[in-house]
């Protein structure tokens, strides 16, 4: 079927003739409603007509950015990327019912009992099991997408596979490692930050280690990366943890899904002093990053003992005392690039096109000033010192030193 734009009428229409969505729906009449709140793409809730209860979601891409409209061009062909991310998690991912690259659209289950991580927290909900459920996500995906884990000839239809994913990069490295530090018409600068903006695009010390990172991004294939790993991209509740919305999923660094993803945990963790004050909530935040460490460290090299044979590893090539000293050596490597990514994400989010709703959602200009400068200087704090990270609880310290 070639490739149409669908809406409210036309989405139910086209997915009456698909058998898995009518079995699922057992062939009642359906009606929907558009959802969609992000950048890029539209979002369906599609329900039955007798049984409401019943429901899922559909997302079809766009060949033009959402958000900015038509005259604005973006390739459709990012939804295949995310289709082939979901279908290859195994773990805290929701069911798809049905994909299809030619419309760039997926179906996929109704998470309608969970919530956006970011809105948790912003209102200062606590999830025990999150750290545990996001460890395990990274520890599998990360590992078992490796050289640590799959033969040579795997990695590279692996990296085949998603490694066209070149416009959403492109958006990477423009908007996380480039526009954000220097004078674009891109960028979101508050008139109370206009003097902290031009000291930012001047600081060439602080540019030349984030372009340090930007080579990394743009070279290293490590593993199959999620690519837009923040709290928006996760859906959670007390039990049960998913993560959605891969398009921008390529092979790349280790550590840029868990940077963004404490990058992410930190901007809430600053937030809160503004918002609500909470220092047990701060504490617990800052919390959430140590044991995620140590929670995706532990699966991790359980997993990489379990491996006997990979594009990397051969058995008996390394005694076990150097073996160990190595995979030490790997997981600060990973910890440290971690830190970097980190900064580069929180530093962009203070004057660049994609704010964060923590900290540009607070009333109060002078807070949100506070919270904005913070955000930077611990920013900044990461990308200039990531190198010199020796455990998960540097972080923390850097935090609270930007304070």
């Amino acid at each position: 079927m070639s490739y149409r734009v669908l809406d409210c009428e036309s989405v139910t229409e086209h997915l009456r003739k698909i058998p898995s969505i009518k079995e699922f729906f057992e062939d009642d009449e359906l009606t929907a409603e558009e959802i969609g709140d992000g950048n890029l793409n539209f979002v369906y809730i599609v329900r039955g007509v007798k049984e409401p209860s019943k429901s899922l979601i559909v997302k079809q891409a766009v060949p033009y950015l959402r958000c900015a409209g038509e005259e604005f061009p973006l390739s459709k062909e990012r939804m295949k990327y995310e289709i082939r991310a979901l279908q290859s998690y195994d773990i805290h991912a929701p069911k798809i019912y049905h994909a299809d690259e030619e419309m760039s659209l997926v179906v996929m289950e109704h998470l309608k009992d969970h919530m956006i991580l970011r809105k948790g927290l912003i209102e200062k909900r606590e999830y025990k099991n999150f750290a545990d459920h996001i460890s395990s996500f990274l520890a599998h995906t990360l590992f078992k997408t490796s050289s640590l884990y799959l033969q040579s000839d795997k990695k590279r239809a692996l990296i085949d596979r998603f490694n066209s994913n070149t416009e959403l990069c492109k958006l990477t490295e423009d908007f996380v490692f480039t526009f954000p530090y220097m004078e674009n018409e891109t960028n979101f600068i508050e008139p109370m930050c206009q003097n902290e903006a031009k000291e930012l695009f001047a600081d060439n010390l602080f540019k030349k280690r984030v372009m340090e990172l930007k080579y990394i991004f743009m070279t290293r294939s490590d593993a199959l990366l999620h690519g837009d790993l923040h709290t928006g991209s996760i859906m959670v509740n007390d039990e049960e943890t998913y993560v959605i919305d891969p398009e921008f999923a390529f092979v790349g660094p280790f550590g840029f899904d868990i940077g963004a993803l404490f990058a992410n945990l930190l901007s809430a963790y600053i937030s809160h002093r503004y918002r609500s004050g909470d220092e047990l909530y701060r504490e617990w935040l800052l919390s959430l990053i140590t044991e995620i460490w140590s929670g995706f460290e532990e699966k991790f090299l359980q997993l990489w003992s379990e491996t006997e044979q990979s594009a990397l590893v051969t058995k008996g090539f390394l005694d076990d005392n150097m073996l160990k000293h190595f995979k030490r050596e790997f997981m600060l490597n990973i910890l440290r690039q971690s830190a970097g990514f980190a900064g580069c994400k929180m530093a962009r989010r203070v004057f660049g096109i994609a704010g964060v709703e923590e900290i540009r959602g607070i009333d109060d200009p002078k807070k949100r000033k506070a919270a904005m400068m913070q955000a930077l200087r611990t920013g900044r704090s990461l990308v200039m010192e990531y190198e010199k990270i020796t455990a998960a609880k540097d972080l923390l310290l850097i935090a609270k030193e930007s304070e």
